[in-house]
């Protein structure tokens, strides 16, 4: 059946208002910040422990970075606009220099600062590495996103930086003289010089041509915010706003010389009337066809679903799919929560005292449509969700989620009833920044805690972040997932806005058995992004595909990660490639082919392969 969801806000905005006008301000001050740089946290105590656990190694590791916001100067200094253009706040994982270990990538968005490139020392610390690709946030520029992609099928993983500007994209070169590393920024030669306010972006084929392909996520209409003419920028209705900067899809082409390139063909595919402010977007094979979908976050104005036709075009199926709704989402990520053989859609949006939202966990019914499951699971409210993430963290063969929430923690005056006041105000123009009252030092829904919902095998999930020892009260954005130190536990990384980044490293007790598989494309894209894989271990069947960033703000590892309980034999392994080539591994015998707890790659018409073959 298809869920007609989520009425429009203003159905109860006069009972939240006069709740709001009889309730006294609630004081925003909430527990004190728990990470201070340079301090390594500690998890509240609890009496019944789950089998989730993590350390906060932050300090420890060499990440604790702390992310700083723009700050606008001039006559258009408006602390709303700092808001949100604030959600840059991002980190990327992947293994740039190929020796068996993801490392890291995390931005800043201030003037001058620079971005770090991380790497991964394999003892759960980290170096950091001057490589060319720590500039980005200039006079005309935010930086704002990050994912890993090998765009030129190299074997070597590029860095593409999104921007509230021009993107940059790094040609990772290789070691140089004494084994250094270098990247080339070459977005404008690679076509990529249009200027565009992009706060996500990811990378997929969408049309199965063995390229990786872009599809930007623009907030704002492409505007300068460091030079405006008005403070007419923001979206002129709080619900169905169609003045923001759409989607862009870039498709990768040859280029002069054997290189590669971008041409833009968001109008060709079918994308170009969607104007709403996207704030994420994440792609997955959602009707099991063969090729990517894409979902698109809408911030203000509805989300999107566009089922790929398998022609280089997309439809819009958002209304038979799942309905249109006012919501504000934040997030975009995929995964069989439910083991059914198809995959499903969680979207954060916003919960609190103004906004009673609820998060979305789209069930895929399996036959084009989608129902909104989130109260029935137990995922529904996060607070002011932002970046959410599917991961079986106990490795008992069920995905868990992983999200965090909070907008601004400052001081003990509550902002909501004084922007209540302008909004409720007649004739008010929401586009315009100067119709906002100054924030001050007032908290807008700050002091929120994360959320770890542990899957609980029976279609819904238990919160547990306090006594998994991940329960801060930082104004997270985004939620990075791998498996650092190749120890088969997945770790998480976790950015936060004008505050210290986290680390936690998974320590989980009693945990199951794994597999970790890392692909390679031969006629498919080199990453393998698209790549579908089915494990049968124990009598169970687990579905992954391989992703190019999806998560708001975040890009998780390219491998794909399999908790097989107690499951120690894999049956059958089978990969559907992107373009369609299927390959099963089957055990014989009596013997696993693809051995257990191990990290195993995968090559493209050659099976298991270790190490991975070079060019």
């Amino acid at each position: 059946m298809r869920n007609l969801c989520c009425g429009a806000r203003g159905a109860v905005l006069p009972a939240l208002l006069a709740w709001l006008m009889v309730t006294p301000a609630a004081g925003g001050a909430g527990p004190t910040h728990e990470a201070a740089a340079g301090a390594e946290l500690t998890p509240s105590p609890s009496p019944a422990a789950p089998a989730i656990r993590f350390e906060e190694i932050g300090a420890r590791a060499g990440l604790r970075f702390v992310h700083s916001a723009r700050r606008f100067t001039g006559r258009h200094k408006h602390q709303v606009l700092e808001m949100f253009t604030a959600g840059g706040a991002a980190a990327a994982a992947g293994d740039f220099d190929g020796d068996g270990f993801d490392d890291l990538f995390v931005v800043d968005s201030g003037l001058g600062k620079p971005n770090h490139l991380m790497r991964n020392n394999g003892d759960l610390t980290f170096s950091e590495v001057e490589a060319g690709v720590a500039g980005g946030n200039d006079e005309h520029s935010i930086v704002a996103d990050a994912l890993w992609l090998d765009y030129d099928n190299d074997g070597r993983l590029d860095l593409l930086v999104a921007r509230f500007g021009t993107p940059l994209l790094y040609r990772n070169l290789g070691p140089q003289a004494g084994g250094a590393y270098r990247f080339a920024e070459v977005a404008a030669r690679s076509g990529l010089d249009a200027f565009g306010n992009t706060i996500a972006a990811i990378a997929f084929d969408y049309d199965n041509d063995g390229w990786l392909d872009l599809l930007f996520a623009n907030y704002f209409k492409p505007l300068n915010l460091l030079h405006l003419e008005t403070t007419k920028v923001l979206p002129e209705d709080l619900d169905n706003a169609a003045n923001g900067g759409g989607v862009t899809l870039w498709k990768n082409v040859p280029g002069e010389g054997g290189g590669r390139r971008f041409v833009e063909t968001t109008a060709a595919a079918g994308l170009a009337h969607h104007t709403g402010w996207s704030l994420d977007v994440g792609h997955a094979d959602l009707d099991g066809d063969g090729d990517q979908d894409v979902y698109v976050a809408g911030d203000y104005g509805t989300d999107r679903l566009f089922v790929n036709r398998g022609d280089g075009t997309f439809a819009d199926v958002t209304e038979e799919a799942m309905g249109f709704d006012t919501k504000k989402g934040m997030n975009v990520d995929f995964g069989d929560y439910d083991r059914n053989g198809h995959l499903d859609v969680y979207v954060t949006n916003i919960t609190d005292e103004y906004m009673k939202e609820c998060n979305m966990l789209w069930h895929n019914n399996g036959d084009g449509t989608l129902i909104d499951l989130s109260k029935e699971t137990g995922t529904c409210d996060t607070d002011w969700g932002w970046a959410a993430k599917f991961a079986d963290f106990d490795n008992d063969g069920w995905e868990d989620l992983y999200v965090v929430n909070g907008l601004r923690s400052a001081g003990e005056t509550n902002y909501i009833p004084v922007l209540l006041e302008m909004i409720i105000t007649p004739g008010v123009d929401f586009s315009d920044l100067d119709s906002y009252p100054d924030i001050g030092d007032m908290t807008w829904s700050g002091y929120q805690r994360t959320r770890l919902f542990h899957n609980l095998a029976d279609g819904t999930f238990k919160e547990i972040a306090a006594v998994a020892g991940v329960g801060n009260d930082l104004d997270g954005r985004g939620v990075t997932i791998a498996d650092f130190d190749n120890d088969g536990l997945l770790d998480v990384y976790q950015t936060n806005v004008d505050q210290p980044a986290l680390f936690y490293r998974g320590t989980s007790t009693g945990a199951g058995h794994y597999l970790e598989l890392k692909l390679a494309g031969r006629r498919a894209n080199r990453s393998a992004i698209g790549a579908r894989v089915i494990v049968d271990a124990g009598g169970v069947r687990q579905l992954r595909e391989v992703n190019g960033g999806n998560g708001y703000a975040s890009a998780s590892t390219h491998r794909l990660h399999f908790g097989l309980g107690r499951a120690t034999r894999i049956e059958r392994l089978e990969i559907r490639w992107p373009g369609g080539a299927t390959e099963v591994i089957e055990a014989a015998g009596g013997a696993s082919a693809v051995p257990v707890d191990a990290l195993v790659y995968l090559e493209e018409g050659a099976g298991v392969v270790r190490p991975p073959r070079e060019e």
